[in-house]
């Protein structure tokens, strides 16, 4: 049986053995009912870990963003996001099915909303032509691999809060992010009104995310979230493994980012590819091929060597590290590369 490296995503990661174990002998209540102890547990941990009131458990990164947004704002709202942010990217136009908002896209260069970009798209009161704008979405760390630093979220939360704007943090590698920064993560969430993190990422659990905020704001996304039909039932055995996600395997992710260096100085030495190290604060290598390369004859030769991979887009590609790609690993993607460009 082949023993696969996949490098397609953190999405792909296995839980671990000990995660199994948790899921097995779960506690669990109908969580709907407000009686499943593990999930409580669960949301205890996450809003404590993230300085916040209360958090709920659902089901995806998707669809506690999209639950913030829906919780939040009012239809006809106006949501200022970066223009290449989850949200507006990858998150199939739902704010305008679900919330019924506006999205108001706007440059992030290195997932950094500048403050007199976001005041420029701050809608003017007392124009009945305008949508009201409501809130503004955050990423850390940014979906291009780039970490946004304290500095800079503060200073987008001072803009918000000077306009009376709420804030959403996209924090699905929050951790990631905290870990990169040497800070709590709950320095980086000090600057949103709600968080959204995955625990499915390279937190390694199988299913779920948390969304965090102010007591009121989650009652309401409880509400909302089983209009959704995220209203689970003994979702014990979802949430045990999660326990380990935030007290075990967040504590681990700085080795991710290191075979992540270390792969892109592997790849750095073939010809054929260039490095995009300003990419580098997390666990992917984003990297450019030469336009000579066959990219059907390297994605073949990758899936034969027992690589998963995603292919390029318009020539830049995207290897993550987790926590089941250690330095052997690495060393193998890194000889499969070497021997395929070389041919």
């Amino acid at each position: 049986m082949t023993q696969w490296i996949d490098v397609r995503s953190d999405t792909v990661t296995q839980p671990t053995p000990a995660m199994r174990e948790a899921m097995a002998s779960a506690v669990v209540g109908d969580d709907v009912y407000g009686d499943d102890p593990t999930v409580a547990a669960l949301e205890k941990r996450a809003a404590d870990v993230l300085g916040k009131d209360a958090a709920l458990f659902v089901p995806s990164g998707t669809f506690g963003n999209q639950l913030a947004l829906f919780t939040h704002c009012d239809q006809g709202d106006e949501v200022i996001a970066g223009e290449d942010s989850h949200i507006v990217w990858h998150e199939v136009g739902a704010a305008s099915v679900i919330a019924g908002v506006n999205l108001r896209p706007i440059p992030a260069p290195r997932g950094v909303l500048a403050p007199n970009e976001i005041r420029r798209r701050i809608r003017p009161e007392g124009d009945i032509h305008l949508p009201r704008t409501r809130l503004l979405c955050l990423e850390n760390a940014y979906s291009s691999g780039q970490v946004v630093s304290v500095a800079d979220s503060a200073a987008a939360w001072e803009v918000a809060q000077e306009a009376g704007l709420k804030v959403h943090l996209d924090g699905a590698r929050i951790f990631n992010a905290a870990a990169a920064l040497d800070v709590p993560a709950r320095e980086i969430a000090r600057f949103a009104d709600s968080v959204m993190f995955c625990l499915s990422k390279g937190l390694a659990a199988p299913v779920g995310s948390m969304l965090v905020g102010e007591r009121d704001f989650i009652e309401i996304a409880r509400k909302k979230r089983k209009l959704m039909g995220g209203g689970l039932r003994q979702a014990g055995v979802l949430a045990a493994p999660g326990l380990i996600a935030i007290d075990e395997m967040s504590q681990r992710l700085a080795e991710d980012h290191a075979n992540a260096r270390l792969l892109a100085q592997h790849l750095s030495e073939i010809r054929g590819i260039e490095i995009n190290q300003d990419a580098l604060d997390i666990n992917m290598v984003w990297f450019h091929l030469s336009a000579s390369i066959s990219v059907d004859a390297l994605m073949a030769g990758l899936q034969a060597r027992g690589i998963k991979a995603n292919p390029p887009e318009q020539g830049l590609m995207r290897l993550v590290t987790h926590w089941q790609v250690g330095k052997t690993e690495v060393a193998r993607i890194a000889d499969a590369f070497e021997a395929l460009l070389a041919d």
